[in-house]
This record gives C-alpha cells, structure tokens and sequence, in this order.
C-alpha cells in the first residue's frame, strides 16, 4: 500500500484543528435540516490574501440556501478531506485528488460545479502541475539538450502534501514512471528516492521552499502561483519559466523576483466545489449550483479576477472563465490515473 495511501487511512486519527473565520466555536455536525453549512477549503485556498474571495463564496452561498455559512481555513489537505468526508463540512473547495480521496471515503461526497478554461467550456477546464529547479541551475537537469527527470535522483525534493493532486500525485505518478518504481512510496519520505523530502503544505510552501534553497527540486501548480508571479514564457511544457513579483506579498517576500524553470509540465483537471450530500439536500445543491453559474458571478471579480488584480480572487480570470456544473463522471480521467 502507498504512503499516500496509508495516509488517506490514517486521517480518522487526526485531530481535525479548523480556523473558523467567524466565531472560534468547535465545528458542529449538521444535517440536511440544519440552518447551518461549514464550507473547508484546502490550506492552498486558507491563504490571508484570499479572505474576500472566501467570503464571496459564502455570501453567494447564503443567497442561494438562506442559511448561515461558516468559513474553516485549513493548514494540513488531511484535515480539509476529512472534514468533507464525515460531513463536519458540508461543503469544501478540493483539488481533484482530494475529491476522489474524499468519494473514496464516503459515496456521498459528489462535486458540485468547477470552473472552465479560456473558452468558457470543459474543454480547456485544466491546470498545470510542475516540477521546478531553480533557473541557476536548470542546465544541469537536461539530457541530450532536452529537460528531464533523470538527474533529480538523490536530490533534495518540496512536495505540496502527499494528499495533494498537482502537489504530489501527478508528479509522484510521473517519476514512479519514470524510474519503473513499483510505487510512490520511496518518494514520500528521504534516504530512499530523495535525499530529503519537505512538504510546502501549500503550492506558496513548496516554492518558497526552492526559492529559499532549502529544497534542490519542487512540485507546485501554476493556478495557486499566478498571483505572485508571472511565467516569462510559455507555461504549458518543460522550460517555462516562473518570475516572483517584485512586490509579492508573503510567503515571497524574502524571495522576490527569483526565477524558476520546470523540467516538466502536467495538464491537470480544474479543482470542483464539492458537497456531502449526506448533510445537504438536493435542493440546496441546486440552488447553489444555479447560483455560482449566474452571469453575477461570472462577472465577480472576488471569484475571476484578471491576473494583475491587487485583491485576489478565487481563480483568475481568463477569457470566458465560469463556473459550470459538473458530476463525478467528469472526474473519471482522475479516478483512473489514481486507481481509485
């Protein structure tokens, strides 16, 4: 069995330490009736910077269901899924394989919408996961004139969270691959594939840990980045290149302007707002997913911001970005490179 795995199964023992936004009152269970719904969101999306954004999520979310709706920041992905997963959350922002993690454990757990690419449509709905070197030293990472993953054997190595899709599971998915390893283990923890293995547990961590030269070598995506910095190229295959903002607020303030080039690039499927349809009723999905995919939210730039906008939104905006409603069989390309 993976650590990623083992990981999954050990989260029922830890201890589910949710920042509440509003009151610093214990997280009540509550059911389909209840006036209450807790909305988790991973430690990616827990950032200071995105407190509005939050907060327009749950007014809409409150237009749509009449019901109070707390807010709980997270610092660790296990404590956001399992807090989906028993239904002390009602709702939560997840990344793909944080969803699947979270169905695994409970069927009832079923995406709500996600949110689409340039054209406005599924098509395009993807992201990027990279894994990143420091551009002093990116030379040193290509074989025969072409970037590779050969030479990161041995090397001090920044994941997201083992329970991180684009933070962990594809690139770990892509050297196991690469290296004809039987499985992700190895890669979990140093003295075996890596030297040392840190965990960012947050896409912001995980580069600032390669900025900082605590880590030889990172995995981040771009979605959590582009509100930082800027690709100098194209960011979509191996040799993009990743700038800091000059004026990057924290984590990057100790690391602005500093460069990064990916020797490898992964197109992964845009994240979903889920729901436990245990402890929220049918009607109320349908009324929040009518009401995230009205032209007033289309148009909130507190949801699609444009990449230079100096308060964050929830994603950027890109073209025709909005949210579109979706159903697990949308997932299905996750589940199977996963296995779940």
């Amino acid at each position: 069995m993976s650590m990623l795995r083992k990981s999954v199964m050990a989260m029922g023992l830890l201890g589910v330490a949710l920042s509440l936004s509003a009151c610093g009152s214990p997280v009540a269970s509550t059911g389909k009736k209840s006036n209450t719904l807790n909305v988790v969101f991973l430690p990616s999306d827990s950032a200071k910077e995105e407190d509005a954004a939050r907060k327009a999520l749950t007014q809409e979310i409150h237009k749509a269901t009449g019901k109070k709706v707390n807010v709980e920041t997270t610092t660790d992905y296990n404590v956001a899924i399992q807090a989906i997963a028993t239904g002390k959350a009602q709702i939560g922002l997840m990344g793909p394989d944080g969803y699947v993690q979270a169905h695994k454990q409970s069927k009832t757990v079923v995406p709500m919408v996600t949110y689409s690419g340039k054209s406005g449509t599924l098509k395009d709905a993807y992201y990027h996961s990279y894994i990143m070197v420091p551009k002093a030293q990116a030379a040193k990472y290509k074989v025969n004139g072409k970037y590779s993953l050969k030479n990161i054997k041995g090397k001090r190595m920044s994941f997201v969270s083992n329970t991180s899709t684009s933070g962990f599971a594809i690139p770990a998915g892509a050297i196991k691959k690469a290296f004809n390893l039987k499985s992700t283990d190895d890669l979990s923890s140093g003295g075996k594939f890596f030297s040392k293995v840190l965990y960012g547990q947050s896409h912001q961590g995980s580069a600032v840990n390669l900025l900082k030269g605590d880590a030889d070598v990172a995995a981040f995506d771009d979605m959590d980045l582009t509100q930082y910095g800027k690709f100098q190229n194209d960011a979509t295959k191996a040799g993009a290149i990743f700038k800091i903002n000059k004026d990057a607020p924290a984590p990057f303030t100790a690391v602005r302007g500093k460069e990064s080039v990916a020797i490898a690039a992964y197109a992964v499927q845009n994240e979903p707002l889920v729901a436990n349809t245990k402890t929220i009723s049918k009607s109320d999905i349908e009324k929040i997913q009518k009401q995230l995919t009205s032209s007033s939210v289309t148009n909130n730039k507190l949801f699609f911001a444009p990449a230079n906008a100096k308060v964050r939104g929830l994603f950027t905006k890109d073209g025709k970005t909005q949210f579109i409603k979706i159903t697990d069989a949308w997932y299905k390309p996750t589940h199977d490179i996963l296995g779940e």
